[in-house]
């Protein structure tokens, strides 16, 4: 699998899930994360770290709760918010970067 630094300073966008097994709202995330990847068709990359099997990654981005979403475009974050978003909204959020 490719490096993580490699794949966020690809020419799609990235939106990484930064989440944890035993976090509750974390679980709601892959219904919503499908239905967003479905809306944006192939123009979005989104990954899934969990942090307690990634913890340098974690610290690196210094997530403090989960789940935390953040939104790199050419390797930088250019958006993150922590708690469970909605597709339509993570949609308007990414149609408004890219």
């Amino acid at each position: 699998m490719a490096k993580l630094s490699e794949l966020i300073n690809g020419d799609k966008p990235v939106l990484i899930d930064f989440s944890a097994e035993w976090c509750a709202p974390c679980k709601m995330m892959p219904p919503i994360l499908k239905e967003l990847s479905r809306l944006m068709d192939d123009r979005i990359r989104i990954l899934k770290i969990d942090v307690d099997k990634n913890p340098k990654v974690a610290q690196k981005y210094k997530i403090q709760g989960v789940p935390t979403l953040i939104l790199f475009k050419n390797g930088l974050p250019v958006w993150r918010q922590s708690g469970v978003q909605q597709a339509l909204q993570l949609q308007s959020i990414i149609n408004q970067y890219f």
